[in-house]
């Protein structure tokens, strides 16, 4: 009897996390003789708990096969749960729930806390001497899992198109910029990323020449607001304008932080931002040029607009849930499948695996050597590492009466089991 297959997801989305979760159940219809069903975790490994388990085996394969072009999580949820050691009634359930759905292959969709309940998962059915393969599929736009070697992963999935994102809001930007100048000098936009730096660091992608007055401010730079202002004023006595980019992590003081289940700080649910902290400093202060400064921070929009989205992401983050699949046929349990660069002028990838326990809860910042001296700036070795990434052509997304056709999977649920379960940590 073919043991069947839950899939899921957790964390923030991407434009195209939709295509790993199409490579994972097009490769599973590949395979008749060794997966049975597809379910999807609805949100994640909440869904699993609760015993909520969609069908994807019973989806149209129209709606499966435009998943390739919808964006973000819609189709069968995410989460910010976390199984932590002590929960251990969830982890019985989790395990009940697999045996009575006959589960034999799990494959968790995320970043770094997504790795490690892939992990969690992968360990406690290797404990209990369970018939289970564990997986994990790479997704981030902040591109912080693996080493900072990036010898376990090159990138994630999901990166390439918010740095596609970037170098696009910010072209608009700088033009906005140069007509309003005279009242509206500097203009402050502020970029996802807690403490890692990769998503503002896109934005010089925009202007690989550097003939914008860009300044960008990672965390990782180590700057802070006086001296950023010193840079802006440097900056307004020589074009008489500046565009500021500054991670949402940089260092403004105390601004009233949210925490979310992972215990990292949810900037968009904080009783402050760090961006108009930055425009209030300023303006403060005094800045070098008629007008004021004036801010704006990019939402959600940056992980969900599918226009933006990279067709080179699109393809990887396909391939790399196929990979997923490869993995669990011939690898067996407890592993990540991943994308390292080739070597050689002309950017190319293939597709590998890594254990599982090096990539769970793991962290890459923004390597040093590629912020400038100044702390204004990323390197042109960024560039190089990052413009392969971002494409060279437009996704086609179908339009039906003017509007996106996304996929609608429709809520076609296994039978449940097993009695209501409600989550340990809520």
């Amino acid at each position: 009897m073919n043991k069947n297959v839950i899939v899921a997801q957790s964390g923030g989305p991407t434009p195209v996390i939709n295509n790993s979760l199409r490579g994972i159940a097009e490769t599973c219809k590949m395979y008749p003789g060794r997966f049975g069903k597809v379910y999807a975790g609805w949100h994640g490994i909440e869904g699993v708990l609760k015993e909520e388990l969609l069908d994807l085996s019973a989806q149209p394969d129209e709606e499966i096969s435009l998943l390739r072009v919808t964006p973000a999580a819609g189709s069968i949820g995410t989460c910010r749960y976390k199984l932590k050691d002590h929960q251990t009634k969830d982890f019985d359930r989790v395990i009940d729930v697999l045996k009575a759905h006959n589960i034999g292959y799990f494959f968790y969709i995320g970043g770094n806390d997504s790795q490690h309940t892939a992990f969690k998962v992968s360990e406690l059915a290797a404990k209990k001497g369970i018939d289970l393969i564990a997986a994990g599929v790479p997704k981030t736009i902040d591109n912080d899992v693996g080493d900072s070697a990036f010898e376990l992963i090159d990138h994630t999935p999901g990166y390439g198109s918010v740095a596609r994102y970037w170098s696009h809001i910010i072209q608009n930007a700088n033009e906005e910029n140069r007509g309003s100048a005279p009242a509206d000098p500097v203009l402050v936009i502020q970029a996802m990323g807690r403490k890692i730096g990769y998503i503002p660091a896109a934005a010089r992608l925009a202007d690989p020449n550097r003939e914008m007055p860009l300044q960008i401010y990672l965390t990782e730079s180590g700057a802070g607001l006086e001296e950023m202002a010193d840079n802006v004023n440097d900056q307004l006595n020589k074009d008489r304008r500046c565009i500021v980019v500054v991670s949402e992590g940089f260092d403004v003081g105390a601004i009233g932080e949210v925490k979310d289940a992972f215990g990292h700080t949810s900037f968009g649910s904080s009783k402050a931002s760090v961006y108009q902290s930055v425009v209030n400093y300023l303006n403060h202060n005094g800045i070098k040029a008629r007008g004021a400064a004036r801010g704006q921070v990019m939402g959600t929009d940056q992980r969900t607009a599918m226009i933006y989205a990279s067709t080179v992401d699109l393809e990887e983050a396909y391939k790399v849930g196929q990979k997923a699949v490869e993995i669990a046929l011939n690898d067996g349990n407890g592993w990540m499948a991943t994308l390292l660069r080739n070597t050689g002028s002309i950017y190319s990838i293939r597709y590998d695996k890594v254990p599982l326990e090096k990539v769970a809860l793991s962290e890459r910042f923004f390597p040093k050597e590629w912020i400038t001296r100044e702390k204004t700036d990323v390197t042109n070795d960024f560039i190089r590492y990052a413009k392969p990434l971002i494409g060279e052509d437009w996704v086609s997304v179908p339009l039906v009466g003017g509007i996106q056709r996304f996929a609608r999977l429709q809520p076609v649920f296994a039978s449940q089991k097993l009695p209501k379960y409600t989550p340990e940590a809520y």
